[in-house]
């Protein structure tokens, strides 16, 4: 089984409506194994290199003013098709195109308070994790339940 990584991230939002412990269990239950999680407030110059990307888009400063404006909780997922699997679960970035059983499907009203971020590459995960996490904070463990998720 070729295992890959994925970052997640729970913003503001959903760490005010105490979602933090209902979107791990999501993962959790769909066995991805959880290998680095730490809650913090970010600072700005580190949400501005998170999001680098959109720093043309006319949101940007508000973007980073919101991420800013309480703790997130990031975390590193892994397994098969991590990436892919994150994404599907987050559901599209804006909770209105978002299905039923979905995170932002379930729990989101608004594209601005989306709740989560995930990962949309296998290169943007590596790149994310290591903005995010020092090598030394990833935890690398066996899952005894693999066998039972994996032939």
């Amino acid at each position: 089984m070729s295992s890959e990584r994925t970052f997640i991230m729970i913003k503001p939002d959903g760490v005010q409506r105490t979602l933090v412990g209902d979107i791990i269990q999501r993962f959790e239950k769909k066995g991805l194994k959880l290998t680095a999680l730490k809650m913090f407030q970010a600072s700005m110059d580190l949400l501005r290199q998170h999001y680098n990307d959109l720093s043309s888009k006319s949101f940007f400063e508000d973007l980073i003013n919101y991420m800013s404006s309480g703790p997130l909780v990031c975390m590193v997922w892994e397994g098969l098709n991590a990436v892919k699997t994150g994404r599907q679960m987050l559901g599209e970035t804006d909770p209105f195109n978002s299905l039923p059983g979905t995170i932002r499907g379930d729990y989101c009203l608004h594209i601005g308070r989306n709740v989560c971020h995930g990962s949309d590459s296998i290169d943007s995960a590596e790149k994310e994790i290591y903005l995010w996490f020092k090598k030394d904070e990833l935890c690398l463990w066996s899952k005894t339940t693999a066998q039972w998720l994996y032939e």
